[in-house]
């Protein structure tokens, strides 16, 4: 298992607050992919005239939840499964199949690996390929597929690099790995964030397919990490009961299944959000681009990835520089495959991305 060492994560702010003593309510997290509108007003307007809803255990099939979740994703309710966060159906998802080799499509998020391991499982990553972009070459990754596999895991945007595989590439992927009885597990936390996320995400695939099964959450695109709800959608009946079999009862509690049943319903927020992430995407982009100190991967999620080309640089040098203006970036050298000349930051409101776009640049 690849040790990765000491980082700050998007979410150790209280950390960031002992080391550089910085109250934490004072910093801006380009780290934590979450998006800057924060929580939906509709959400903020209603849930407290919900309060009662903690008086009772709530539907221990969650069956209004699971259809507002699959009127939102486009998809059937019975292919829905809810969870205490999307890092629930991943543990349930291992501790269920027990995959004894996995492949990981990296750099990536390290809980994949950290969790196959503590399922007693091995991991191989196929490297994105930094010559092409980060880009996925489909036709290659599906030549390097066999039968020792058990399981494949995609991130798709993928973090860091914000790079994206098409549903038609998904479909290769799947085919192949039908052949070879391989499951897939794609991770869909940001494609809410695409600029066409109909082209990339999955979930129609769930139709036709019983060999994958999309995970997504509502802590990035709905600003809700606390309230841990996240969700699964499959085509595997077998997958589907053998995880409601397994798994604790109510890990979802009554607030947060009213919240959910709000949010996603939230369309004015929902297209609010679309806008402001295009249209600062494309802003960012256009300038780091101009510079040449810098490389940027055009990004497809709400994140960038660059890469430091200037030798008097270095990613823990900005990391330095950004956070002593109360601004966190995330240094990548953390990720499998990168190293200190790489860094990773979110997209935030207008003023803030403007004050570290000059941070960076100066």
């Amino acid at each position: 298992m690849i040790q990765p060492k000491e980082h700050f994560h998007g979410s150790d702010l209280e950390k960031i607050q002992q080391v550089y003593g910085i109250k934490k309510e004072d910093i801006t997290s380009f780290s934590a992919n979450v998006n800057p509108l924060g929580v939906s007003p509709l959400l903020r307007k209603q849930l407290s005239s919900h309060i009662d809803a903690i008086t009772s255990y709530p539907d221990r099939e969650y069956t209004a939840l699971r259809s507002c979740i699959a009127a939102y994703a486009g998809c059937e309710a019975k292919n829905v499964l809810v969870g205490n966060g999307s890092t629930e159906l991943i543990s349930l998802l291992i501790q269920l199949s027990h995959p004894k080799k996995a492949l990981i499509v990296g750099p990536t998020y390290s809980e994949y690996e950290r969790e196959i391991s503590l399922g007693g499982g091995s991991c191989l990553y196929y490297p994105l390929p930094e010559e092409n972009g980060f880009q996925l070459d489909v036709s290659h990754f599906t030549a390097q597929l066999n039968e020792r596999l058990d399981l494949v895991v995609i991130c798709n945007p993928n973090n860091p690099t914000s790079t994206a595989i098409s549903r038609d590439g998904m479909r290769r992927i799947l085919d192949v790995c039908k052949q070879h009885d391989i499951f897939v597990m794609v991770d869909e936390t940001y494609v809410e964030f695409a600029p066409e996320p109909e082209k990339i995400s999955a979930v129609p695939l769930a139709s036709y397919y019983n060999n994958i099964i999309i995970l997504r959450g509502t802590s990035k695109f709905f600003a809700a990490p606390g309230l841990r709800l996240g969700y699964a959608i499959t085509g595997s009946r077998d997958l589907i009961e053998a995880i409601n079999s397994r798994k604790n009862p109510w890990t979802i509690n009554s607030l947060a299944v009213v919240a959910g049943e709000i949010m996603f319903q939230d369309t004015a927020y929902i297209e609010a959000t679309r806008r402001l992430i295009a249209g600062e995407r494309e802003r960012m982009f256009s300038i780091l681009d101009a510079d040449e100190r810098f490389h940027v991967y055009p990004p497809t999620a709400n994140f960038m990835l660059v890469r430091i080309l200037s030798p008097q640089l270095s990613s823990g040098e900005l990391f330095e520089r950004a956070i002593r203006r109360n601004m966190m970036i995330r240094d990548c050298s953390t990720f499998p495959f990168l190293d200190q000349h790489y860094i990773r930051f979110c997209i935030m409101d207008p003023e803030m991305n403007t004050k570290l776009l000059a941070c960076l640049l100066e």
